[in-house]
């Protein structure tokens, strides 16, 4: 009686970790119809002069106000238009272009300088492994907030620095990520014969050590994707980033919050699309992860 209680007891145990650990597997249609979004939202980005219905500056008085199609609005403007009579659908458009640009690359700035002095650290050690780590407890010490107020206040804002500054978030935790991996890397076996044959730096590195810190890097590079995102959205919003007559997700939604009441649609539409894209980032590197 006990011996059969006992191998129920165990199967019990084995079917409901399986159970588990199948439910932490993200569903696949999920991981599909974030790819979808994401690659529109790159085909958009990269098409938005030849699919914009209308410049994103083009201001008609006569029109301002106007609602969306469904909502009583025209097939002139079908997402409506905002205070100035411009399209929303038009700079909407160009601000999911401007918006992927400044992530796509403030992340690439961020994910490159943090592998590098990560890898820096590792391989050569001592002071330079000690200086690196006080830099990065420093940007980790220091809100990026004020880093950002900074830097905008002393040189003023256009897009190639902004990219630049959000490029500066986050960095940190890429040379944390790099270093690690890279100290593991290597010692191991295949990297120590490397060297036994007088093997260069760069020749184990690009042989040996990327290749087996890339699966975690891209991980960790996908998630930056997401706060980038998020970052450039909330800084916009606050009117330090993207200006006039620049327009991005987070400045359409920051110039929208006055007309909530009115004409909510000015900022309800790019604030969708800026919680669909981070949630389509996340699932995708829940799914690399």
């Amino acid at each position: 009686m006990s011996t059969a209680w006992a191998r129920e007891w165990t199967c019990n145990i084995f079917r409901f970790s399986k159970d588990r650990c199948g439910a932490r597997k993200p569903p696949r249609v999920g991981l599909y119809v974030a790819s979808m979004w994401i690659a529109g939202s790159l085909l958009i980005a990269a098409l938005a002069q030849v699919i914009s219905p209308y410049h994103p500056a083009e201001i008609s008085l006569d029109a301002r106000l106007s609602p969306p199609l469904f909502f009583g609005g025209t097939v002139e403007h079908l997402l409506g238009t905002d205070e100035l009579g411009r399209d929303v659908l038009a700079r909407l458009i160009y601000s999911i272009q401007i918006s992927m640009l400044v992530a796509a690359g403030g992340t690439l700035i961020s994910t490159l300088l943090g592998v590098c002095l990560g890898f820096l650290a590792a391989e050569l050690g001592g002071l330079i492994d000690e200086g690196v780590m006080a830099l990065v407890d420093m940007q980790a010490a220091v809100p990026f907030m004020m880093t950002a107020l900074l830097v905008i206040t002393i040189f003023g804002n256009s897009l190639g620095l902004f990219v630049c500054l959000v490029g500066l978030h986050g960095w940190e935790r890429h040379a944390r990520i790099a270093r690690g991996l890279a100290l593991t890397a290597r010692n191991r076996l295949h990297v120590t014969a490397a060297r036994t044959y007088n093997a260069s730096r760069i020749h184990i590195y690009a042989r040996h050590i990327v290749p087996a810190c890339a699966p975690t890097l891209a991980v960790g590079m996908t998630l930056g994707l997401t706060e980038t995102v998020l970052l450039e959205s909330t800084l916009s919003f606050l009117g330090l980033g993207i200006q006039p007559p620049m327009s991005s997700l987070g400045n359409m939604v920051g110039f929208g919050r006055d007309y909530l009441m009115t004409a909510w649609w000015i900022a309800l539409v790019p604030g969708l699309i800026i919680a669909a894209t981070a949630i389509a980032l996340m699932t995708i590197s829940e799914c690399l992860r």
